[in-house]
């Protein structure tokens, strides 16, 4: 990580200064398996308070640890709805479980994939868009040069911290992080810690992994 966090600080100035007041870097990693992308579904839009205790009223329906497409697809849509899943999350889940469970996505086989495949495969899901998979490929699968440009935490860190009169587009993400190849998912990281909590909350916590 020294290699990375030199390559940053050296590359760009405006993120050296981001780097030299966030302190250490702390990413936290979860398993690239299919609960960690049910988790993620279900904190989609949620507070984290409420959708960790979403997750943990379907993980203990499942009775299974970790949980598996088999056990999902054994409860009801019902039983889900009764949890305090959506309509629309339960449908999604039950997809991806479906997918899952008939060998059309196979979690195991995604360490080794491209970043591009792997985005391609997983947002067939209906309810699993770029974001979802760009927070995947980088808390799930440890992938260190994904830009999530569609994160809003992102976005307004780059507007503060380049002084930029609006939201920047994925285009000009783009161009200011062509400097940061091949660490932009540490640069993300950095960015997302520079902002308050009131403004953007750590991926984990707000909606994904």
């Amino acid at each position: 990580m020294r290699k990375a966090i030199h390559h940053l600080k050296k590359a760009d100035p405006v993120l050296a200064a981001i780097i030299g007041e966030a302190g250490p870097y702390r990413m936290e990693y979860r398993e690239p398996v299919f609960q960690t992308l049910v988790r993620s579904i279900i904190y989609q839009q949620l507070s984290g308070k409420a959708a960790l205790t979403i997750f943990k009223r379907v993980a203990e329906a499942a009775k299974a640890n970790p949980m598996t497409p088999e056990a999902i697809l054994k409860l009801r849509p019902q039983k889900m709805r009764a949890l305090g899943l959506s309509k629309q999350k339960t449908l999604y889940i039950r997809e991806l479980a479906r997918l899952t469970r008939d060998g059309e996505i196979q979690f195991e086989r995604l360490p080794e994939m491209e970043d591009a495949a792997i985005i391609e495969t997983l947002t067939r899901v209906k309810g699993v868009g770029v974001w979802t998979v760009h927070m995947f490929l980088m808390f799930a699968l440890q992938r260190p040069n994904v830009l999530p440009v569609g994160d809003l935490g992102v976005r307004a860190a780059m507007k503060k911290a380049y002084g930029l009169a609006e939201l920047p587009k994925p285009e000009e993400m783009e161009r200011i992080a062509a400097a940061w190849h091949p660490y932009r998912s540490v640069a993300s990281w950095y960015l997302w810690r520079s902002l308050d909590n009131s403004v953007a909350k750590k991926p984990e916590k707000a909606s994904a992994l």
